[in-house]
């Protein structure tokens, strides 16, 4: 009797030991290090080694709304182009923590009166005051009772601001923040000290690009990296087993009654765990333990609970077994790491496996295109030796990453944390929403305000990782002055946009432009780092 395939997933208790590499994949091993919230670009040529931790491919899909901050409308109305003032305002900048800046900024009568000028003349273009015809002038006095007052005041301030924020942010060129910038004091404020002295004051909050501090100081030129390479990585050891899965597919399952579970079979079992204290009180349920129909091929005991194979060993259909395990300090989920468990298995199936001879007559069936068992297995082995030197290679990336985060102190800016934050929260929406088709109702649920914040204050220190990391990396790359041709950038920017317009989705050229020299820059400094640093490997 064969047995159908079943969709039943491990349990989470059960993940112990995942294989970091899988022999038919040439997928990056790693999850992609996220740079500012810009759009996904996909680089034309197959990433090197070095530039694969920094590219965002991703495969195309609907774009999802993270909702942002508001910002200051007045704050909005600044202009790229400083206007002339008729005299000097005064700035007072005062540093604030997290990499922020407040200016205090007082406009002298003599502004304020040309602005007051300048948005009666615009008044006098546009309104159409009766008795008057277009383009007569109409008294002041006529013309500021026809419009409002209130409303001329309201324009004027505006006016100001509009035409002096840009001179109050001539001291933090080149250092602020896109869309960082607040103006605190409230607009009420403002009308009463204009109409009061005739001058306005008001102050601005800008964040600033932060200054990274090494310890020690370019402690980066003198690395020294522990790569930990998982002993799964091992080419020759993944090719057997994929050999071994592949083979196992074409054979059939049989049922076996006369006897217990051997290393080789297929169990069906129902499991569930308790946890306890050496004395034996406090006996809780551990949810992730429990599992009904379970398919547990005791081939891959090695990626399960230490132990859990051992104490199964034996058990036939029909049969409960009870035993203890301990959690070990390494597992993936913290809140069970050593707590002491009693684990009781139902073993509600068991089977053997048939499989056919495995031969050359198998060869085309195991690999298509191949007709010689010897061949399957070159084949099999040259793609485990490719994702073998891969995983390598990102696993070296990703040392290299972590050393750089922990050797730098930086104050980070709110407005970067937000914006990495969100970043992150796209990406993680956008890899749920390929695993499973999401509702309407399900996606704005999970893109409301709420849900972001939640996120952000959940993942507060692997965004702050995250924007270490980068900020190491550019730091580097202007300290060593590092270049990249010119023409790859272009060409990366050409190849880009074109992959925007092939998925038929909005872009903005600035930002892609901007996005693919973060990715070149990146993947020249790990170059760099990997020439100057002492690196090592050991397997786990």
């Amino acid at each position: 009797m064969e047995l159908c395939s079943s969709t039943t997933t491990t349990p989470t208790f059960l993940r112990f030991k995942s294989p970091l590499l899988s022999p038919t994949s040439y997928l990056p091993l790693s999850k992609p290090l996220l740079r500012s919230n810009k759009p996904t670009l996909c680089l034309s040529k197959k990433p090197s080694p070095s530039s694969r931790q920094f590219s965002l491919l991703q495969h195309p899909s609907p774009r999802i709304s993270i909702p942002q901050a508001a910002s200051s409308p007045s704050a909005a109305a600044l202009d790229t182009v400083k206007d002339p003032l008729p005299a000097d305002i005064q700035v007072t900048e005062t540093q604030e923590p997290n990499s922020r800046v407040r200016l205090s900024v007082e406009v002298p009568s003599a502004v304020c009166d040309d602005c007051y000028k300048r948005v009666i003349n615009e008044f006098m273009k546009q309104a159409k005051v009766p008795g008057f015809r277009p383009g007569k002038r109409v008294p002041e006095s006529i013309l500021v009772s026809f419009v409002g007052k209130q409303h001329v005041l309201k324009a004027t301030i505006e006016s100001i601001l509009k035409r002096t924020l840009s001179h109050a942010m001539f001291s933090v060129t080149g250092r602020a923040l896109k869309d960082s910038i607040r103006i605190l004091t409230k607009f009420q404020e403002m009308e009463k000290t204009y109409s009061s002295l005739n001058l306005l004051r008001y102050d601005v909050i800008v964040d600033v690009a932060p200054e990274v501090k090494w310890i020690p100081e370019d402690g980066y030129k003198n690395l020294k990296i522990i790569v930990e390479i998982d002993s799964d990585i091992d080419a020759e050891r993944a090719a057997e087993q994929e050999l071994r899965r592949r083979h196992k597919s074409l054979g059939s399952m049989r049922i076996v009654t006369d006897r217990g579970l051997q290393i080789g079979d297929v169990a069906v079992l129902d499991i569930s765990a308790t946890t306890s204290d050496q004395d034996g009180a406090g006996v809780q349920k551990i949810p992730s333990a429990e599992s009904k129909g379970f398919h547990f091929d005791t081939e891959d005991g090695d990626k399960v609970l230490p132990d859990f194979l051992n104490s199964i060993v034996g058990i036939q259909r029909g049969e409960t077994k009870s035993f203890p395990l301990v959690f070990p300090e390494s597992w993936r989920q913290e809140n069970l790491r050593g707590v002491h468990a009693q684990f009781t298995v139902e073993c509600k199936e068991l089977f053997r496996r048939d499989l056919p001879e495995l031969d050359d007559s198998l060869a085309d069936k195991l690999l298509p295109g191949c007709t010689t068992l010897e061949q399957v297995k070159e084949s099999l082995l040259q793609r485990c030796k490719e994702v073998e030197q891969t995983a390598k290679e990102q696993a070296t990336d990703n040392a290299i990453l972590d050393q750089l985060r922990k050797m730098i102190e930086v104050d980070i800016p709110q407005s970067l944390f937000e914006e990495q934050g969100r970043q992150l929260y796209g990406s993680k929406l956008l890899e749920i929403q390929a695993n499973m088709k999401l509702s309407e109702q399900q996606l704005a649920s999970l893109s409301s305000p709420k849900a972001v914040n939640e996120y952000l204050e959940n993942q507060k220190e692997n965004i702050a990782s995250v924007i270490k990391q980068n900020l190491a990396v550019g730091d580097i790359f202007k300290r060593e002055k590092l270049q990249f041709p010119t023409e790859e950038l272009v060409a990366e920017v050409e190849n880009s946009i074109a992959e925007f317009k092939r998925h038929k989705q909005e872009y903005d050229d600035e930002r892609v432009k901007e996005q693919v020299q973060e990715i070149l820059e990146g993947a020249k400094v790990l170059e760099w780092l990997k020439e100057h640093a002492d690196i090592q490997y050991s397997t786990r």
